[in-house]
């Protein structure tokens, strides 16, 4: 059984993927996560983070099984990454990488709340225009 991201977190995600896409050579999920841990490294250290994107990355593999070739290093950094197919559509982000974004936001929501997550993801990315996106789908900041 297949328990893909809602889709708020799959917005979210194809919106911090579009901003990390053309940022360097390594893939925009690396760029993302690495932001992310960052920022969440501050509040739940390398452990916690690696435990937290270990999670991510098993359930999103329920949905894009390319991700198995990916793995998390012993910095809580992504390798293997660049390994995976781009979108059918011509996108240069592939479908594993955006499951495996919103994954990861789903899990944080699920754990800190919408409110604080979406702190936390204007945190990482400041120049970024994220503010409207919760009330985009009706609910409250």
């Amino acid at each position: 059984m297949s328990r893909s991201p809602p889709l708020k977190q799959n917005i979210l995600a194809e919106r911090l993927l579009g901003y990390e896409i053309d940022l360097g050579d390594e893939p925009a999920a690396f760029r993302v996560c690495e932001k992310l841990r960052q920022v969440l490294g501050k509040l739940l250290g390398t452990a916690g983070f690696q435990a937290l994107l270990a999670r991510a990355l098993t359930l999103a593999r329920a949905e894009a099984p390319a991700l198995r070739a990916v793995k998390i290093n012993a910095q809580g950094s992504l390798e293997g990454l660049s390994q995976l197919e781009p979108r059918a559509r011509g996108g240069r982000v592939s479908k594993g990488e955006v499951v495996l974004v919103a994954t990861l936001l789903g899990l944080l929501v699920t754990f800190i709340g919408e409110a604080l997550t979406q702190r936390l993801v204007e945190d990482a990315w400041p120049e970024a225009s994220l503010d409207g996106l919760a009330r985009e789908k009706g609910t409250k900041s």
